[in-house]
């Protein structure tokens, strides 16, 4: 229960920084006078800042760099190329994730591999053998501190 609390905060964070973002106000029809933007342009970095604390706090790690994202997907495919299956970004998205629960359930590795499964299948299914793999791929590469 507790990750799905997590995830519905975090959904709602992302959701207020959208719309704080978007500059929406009361009067629908009228738009703010358009100032130059200030040096470094905080109103611009604030929302990116707000969703990376609020993911840190959660146990996600920011993207990886290119290497670690090669290792990473290197790993991945090596347990089950329908895994990546051509599509890296999704299979990071899914073990940053992962991170977020390792994080939330740090004491209850049945439901770490659970959720790694669960997370993981899609058209392929996995095995709790493969899950087990992913898991440790995922906290090798990209949550290694978690």
């Amino acid at each position: 229960m507790k990750h799905r609390t997590a995830v519905a905060w975090s959904a709602a964070l992302v959701a207020a920084a959208g719309l704080t973002a978007c500059g929406g106000g009361a009067k629908g029809g009228s738009r703010p006078s358009a100032a130059p933007p200030a040096s470094g342009a905080p109103s611009e970095q604030a929302p990116s800042k707000a969703i990376a604390d609020a993911e840190a706090r959660l146990g996600i790690p920011p993207k990886p760099d290119t290497a670690t994202q090669r290792r990473y997907t290197a790993a991945l495919d090596a347990i089950s190329r329908d895994i990546v299956n051509g599509k890296p970004e999704r299979a990071v998205s899914r073990g940053r994730s992962t991170c977020g629960a390792i994080h939330s359930f740090p004491k209850d590795h049945a439901k770490q591999v659970d959720l790694t499964r669960q997370r993981f299948s899609g058209a392929t299914q996995f095995t709790p053998e493969q899950a087990e793999k992913i898991l440790q791929a995922v906290h090798t590469h990209l949550c290694p501190k978690n």
